[in-house]
């Protein structure tokens, strides 16, 4: 059985993962999950929530253990490329749920500005402020941004658990070795009616990162609760693949 570490996208937490970790287990699967810094219940402040620092948070969970599929959701696939590259003996496949997917030298925002990007509800919407910089969505846009396919009751519980984000791991390129990269093997759960990653999007980097295996799901940005079953059945099949 497979050790399965999930992580979380921006505004989320490890909250995120409770519907899917369950069915994980009960397969017979080592599940874990984190909350990324200033995020979920993590009270790191602003300042400290850089890039750099949620790598740092997902190596010390890779270090407790041994080789992992290493999962990522949205913001959470910058996070686990960056993780691979500083622990690669750890991470025996990734999985990218809806996630972006950057090579070296690339951001987050550097992958929102390619073409295939254009239309996604986060960044007309999102509102920046302070210094260092902390990104907002207003609740009623996130339930059609992200939430579009959910129900409403579950819309308005994860709406409630949201948290600001800062925008520093969104503008910090990675720093990787891309043929290391390359030779974790590597796939990809698209969601065909997501408004905040678009589906264009998800197939160029899909493309640009030749995956193992893609599962496309009828789903929203938020899988986990629109596509939950779905969701699972992908995570089981890569991590015994």
């Amino acid at each position: 059985m497979a050790r399965i570490v999930l992580v979380h996208g921006a505004f989320g937490g490890a909250w995120c993962w409770e519907r899917v970790t369950g069915p994980l287990e009960r397969a017979g699967h080592g599940v874990e999950t984190l909350d990324l810094p200033g995020a979920g219940d993590d009270q790191t402040p602003v300042e400290g929530v850089t890039l750099e620092a949620c790598a740092a948070r997902v190596c010390e969970v890779l270090d407790r253990g041994g080789p992992a599929v290493l999962v990522g959701h949205s913001m959470g696939g910058v996070v686990i490329t960056q993780a691979a590259a500083l622990r690669p003996h750890l991470v025996s496949s990734l999985v990218f749920v809806s996630a972006f997917m950057p090579r070296d030298g690339q951001s987050l925002l550097d992958l929102t500005r390619l073409p295939e990007g254009t239309g996604d509800m986060i960044q007309a919407n999102v509102e920046i402020t302070g210094d260092p910089a902390v990104a907002r969505l207003p609740d009623e846009v996130s339930k059609v941004a992200i939430y579009n396919r959910c129900s409403p009751d579950d819309a308005a519980w994860a709406v409630a658990l949201r948290r600001p984000q800062a925008v520093a791991p969104y503008a910090t390129p990675v720093t990787i070795d891309d043929d290391v990269l390359a030779a974790i093997p590597r796939s990809y759960v698209v969601t065909t009616e997501d408004n905040s990653l678009m589906p264009a999007l998800q197939r160029r980097m899909i493309a640009e990162h030749p995956c193992r295996a893609v599962v496309e799901l009828d789903a929203d940005h938020a899988p986990y609760l629109s596509a939950t079953g779905e969701l699972v059945s992908a995570l089981l099949s890569f991590a015994t693949a």
